[in-house]
């Protein structure tokens, strides 16, 4: 058995334990998600208490995230189990829309709440993408006082051996590794991976793993997301976050594609048992009162609503450019070939 079929083995027997009992004689609706349970409890609560429905929540662990739910959902497309999806990255609910498993779904409640439109660049035909969190350099403030801005300046060979990353084939790991394929061609990102390989790459089970490893002095810095950096800070590490510059060093052999952001996704499931009341969860996901309750969370997700987002401007950088989240999904595939094949 491969790790991979492994792994979504154990994460399918997780999500099993996730799940709670129906309640005799009550509408129910079912969630499929792949956010830390802290932050999803007190949404799904409240969504329970204002429509009077019960929300059975299917999750995942930190190992596989969001993949093994998505193989989950795969899996189901003869018998549908859950109503709506929602990851917390784009690129799992982009393959599930390629792949046939989600219905077309037009939030007009979510529509109207912005000026012109949901942003056309977090939507499509079958998925909307809101509360965003960013990729980052995560850094140990005492070990790093001037610590590297960009992934190419991670193979300084300063650095060697205080270096780490997620490994590169679950969670939002995976989308950046096809972000810089995307950016550099397959030669450069391919030179980029021996570099860090040969600069002491360490490999973690999840972005939270790798922050870990720079608090416990395993490394001094690693690539990951800005949920996990802000709750270190909230744990009193002495760990920052460093974005990525927006200015582009044509005359770096690795130039920066700047900040990346990454949306939670939202879609409906095709054929699943409660869609009147998928649509209901769907556009009170998508609600003002959600995108705060996130951005006020530990994890700091920022609000796709201008005037929200100006509220909690301190959490995401001064700007960063669209992101074509369909083509880069295309990538993934041969950006996870390229990992196997250097990283092995």
């Amino acid at each position: 058995m491969s790790r991979i079929t492994l792994l979504a083995l154990l994460a399918a027997l997780t999500f099993l334990g996730c799940s709670r009992t129906p309640a005799p004689g009550r509408e129910e609706v079912v969630l499929y998600s792949s956010v830390d349970e802290e932050f999803l409890r007190p949404i799904v609560a409240a969504f329970e208490r204002q429509a009077g429905v019960r929300v059975l929540v299917v999750g995942d662990n930190e190992a596989v995230k969001t993949t093994g739910l998505m193989q989950r959902v795969l899996a189901e497309r003869q018998r549908p189990q859950a109503d709506v999806w929602w990851s917390s990255e784009p690129f799992s609910t982009i393959r599930l829309a390629r792949e046939g498993a989600l219905e077309p779904y037009r939030s007009q409640s979510s529509e109207r709440a912005i000026a012109g439109g949901w942003p056309s660049d977090l939507k499509s035909e079958h998925w909307y993408g809101f509360a965003l969190r960013f990729r980052v350099l995560g850094h140990s403030e005492q070990r790093l006082p001037r610590p590297p801005r960009t992934p190419g300046e991670m193979t300084d060979p300063a650095l060697k051996g205080r270096i780490g990353m997620a490994r590169p084939q679950f969670g939002t790991t995976r989308g950046h590794m096809a972000i810089l394929l995307h950016a550099w061609g397959p030669d450069q990102f391919r030179a980029w991976l021996e570099a860090m390989r040969d600069n002491g790459l360490r490999l973690y089970d999840g972005n939270a793993s790798a922050v870990r490893g720079v608090r416990q002095g395993e490394i001094d810095v690693c690539m990951t997301d800005t949920d996990d950096v802000w709750s270190a800070q909230r744990n009193g590490w002495s760990i920052a976050a460093t974005f990525e510059p927006t200015e582009l060093d044509l005359e770096s052999t690795f130039p920066s594609t700047g900040p990346i952001a990454l949306p939670n996704t939202l879609a409906l499931v095709r054929g699943g048992p409660n869609p009147g009341r998928g649509r209901q969860l769907i556009d009170f996901l998508l609600s003002e009162q959600v995108e705060r309750l996130l951005a006020e969370s530990d994890s700091h997700n920022v609000p796709v609503r201008p005037d929200l987002r100006a509220e909690f401007a301190r959490w995401a950088p001064p700007t960063w450019r669209p992101i074509d989240y369909e083509a880069i999904e295309s990538k993934i595939d041969e950006a996870l070939a390229i990992c196997q094949d250097v990283l092995k």
